[in-house]
């Protein structure tokens, strides 16, 4: 089974460094970057407004936490908002996301 991960990045530089690092660690095999959005938030008790960068990360099911926590560790929000679900994906999907950490090239 595959897995889908978005989080917001402060730039693209910042999800193009880490997403990149999560690709040499065999953790993810595609990041999806996002143009720039409007987020509105609630932190500390205080209303905020930001620019952010989405991004949507593929990986297979069994690697999902791992890449969630390493993606926690390596990003620059104290609180990253990470989000991780395991999904149905096509056959050539599956089997290339299913290939992670095995050496193959997807």
């Amino acid at each position: 089974m595959t897995a889908l991960i978005y989080c917001p990045f402060p730039d693209a530089e910042c999800a193009e460094k880490i997403g990149g690092q999560l690709l040499d660690e065999g953790l993810i095999g595609c990041i999806n970057i996002g143009s720039p959005i409007v987020s509105l938030f609630a932190w500390n008790g205080e209303r905020g407004k930001g620019r952010e960068c989405p991004a949507l990360m593929k990986t297979d099911a069994r690697s999902l936490r791992d890449a969630m926590d390493r993606l926690e560790m390596l990003h620059p929000y104290d609180s990253p908002a990470i989000f991780g679900w395991p999904c149905e994906a096509g056959a050539a999907t599956s089997a290339w996301l299913g290939s992670l950490g095995k050496g193959d090239e997807g």
